[in-house]
């Protein structure tokens, strides 16, 4: 079920007139994404900031951290403490980043987008001007320099983490003295959508079903983010056209293959892989289904709550409780070569990532919907930190994080 823009924009109308606060209407209806048709989902007027976070999140977390309120408080602290969020971060801008294979260097490009992030977050809700410069700074550095990311398949995993969160970091910078916006807009739009794209039409010439949910899911979530913040129509429309009737794992019906109706649950593509990987997935989904309703598009309710229904199963699974399993078949490399899954994995299982408070707060709050898995999860992380508090490795830096900060209500 696609919106209409008319629809689209007098919802963003309502979220922005009320704070963010405004409790959105009722899930769309049970659609296939098999079925579903060509969205017309991009809006005439595109609303800035409008990524992860619109105007009413940030607002409200601004003025409950003033206020001294917890859980923001708590939140805020966190982010504070966390050493990519300190003035003057000296960016290291390369001109070819490189991930997979010979020569990687992408941690450099993974730390500074973080410290852009979590700098811009602390102007934007403290309004403290050296913070503010410190981000400008980091995404000038970038855009003048970077011209090629590359490596061996793992190239496409850093277009599309890097991309979409290098994007929220300069759409909360939007208007800032001094940012280049124009020049910081040319580089999303030459050197990490291509390879989005490229991914998303290609998968690297392999079987459909080769790569995993988050490889699809991560350059839709670049092209979604470069699309809002680039103003660009098409390209939202491709991201979202993509989610609901795409021909790769990233599409809701291939990420959630099994409902469990009577149970409210439903199985994530990965789940008989790691839950390392499966709580990554609902990190990227939630990522994607947030800067969709930024503009306007509730994907969250997608097909009767396709998306809540594998969170509540992966949350109550990562809880320590039992949940069915469907044998999960699929086709590999080149020549499509069987394997299958045939009982959820226990790898990784209970792995802490900031991706629940999102969730929770959407589903619980913004839309008063029981989802006692998710809850419960959330409140085990909380309060979420963000890239450098899970570790130094490119797994801890796959979220942007912060969502009891930023999206408690």
């Amino acid at each position: 079920m696609s919106r209409t823009r008319t629809s689209a924009i007098s919802r963003r109308g309502i979220l922005k007139a009320a704070g963010g606060l405004a409790l959105a209407g009722a899930a769309g209806g049970a659609v296939q994404a098999t079925t579903a048709p060509t969205a017309q989902a991009a809006p005439a007027t595109f609303v800035h900031p409008g990524a992860l976070h619109a105007y009413g999140e940030l607002n409200r977390a601004k003025v409950r951290v003033a206020a001294g309120n917890d859980p923001w408080l708590a939140g805020w602290n966190r982010l504070i403490a966390n050493g990519h969020a300190q003035a003057g971060w000296q960016a290291r801008p390369q001109a070819t980043v490189v991930r997979g294979g010979t020569g990687e260097n992408y941690g450099t490009l993974y730390n500074d987008i973080h410290a852009a992030y979590q700098n811009a977050l602390r102007w934007k809700i403290a309004g403290t001007t050296a913070h503010g410069d410190t981000a400008r700074d980091i995404l000038n550095a970038w855009s003048a320099t970077l011209t090629t990311v590359t490596g061996n398949a793992d190239r496409f995993l850093a277009a599309g983490i890097y991309g979409y969160q290098f994007a929220n970091a300069a759409e909360l910078m939007r208007g800032y003295a001094g940012f280049d916006l124009d020049r910081f807009r040319r580089m999303m739009a030459n050197v990490f959508y291509p390879l989005n794209n490229q991914f998303l039409t290609g998968h690297n010439d392999a079987c459909i079903t080769n790569y995993w949910a988050n490889w699809d899911l991560c350059n839709m979530n670049s092209i979604l983010a470069i699309g809002i913040l680039n103003d660009d129509g098409a390209k939202y429309d491709q991201a979202v056209s993509y989610f609901k009737n795409g021909a790769g794992n990233g599409a809701i019906g291939k990420a959630v293959p099994f409902v469990y109706e009577s149970e409210g649950l439903a199985q994530w593509q990965e789940s008989g892989r790691d839950q390392g990987h499966t709580m990554m997935g609902m990190g990227q989904m939630g990522a994607f289904c947030e800067m969709a309703w930024s503009q306007g598009e509730d994907l969250y309710g997608y097909d009767n709550n396709r998306f809540m229904k594998a969170a509540q199963y992966v949350a109550k699974y990562n809880l320590g409780q039992s949940v069915p399993f469907t044998t999960y078949s699929w086709g590999t490399g080149q020549n499509c070569a069987y394997r299958e899954h045939t009982v959820v994995s226990d790898a990784s299982r209970g792995q802490i990532r900031p991706v629940w408070d999102l969730l929770h707060y959407h589903y619980a709050r913004r839309r008063g919907l029981s989802v006692p898995y998710i809850t419960a999860m959330a409140e085990s992380v909380r309060p979420e930190g963000g890239g450098g508090d899970y570790g130094p490795n490119s797994g801890g830096f796959d979220q942007l994080g912060f969502g009891t900060l930023l999206y408690a209500k």
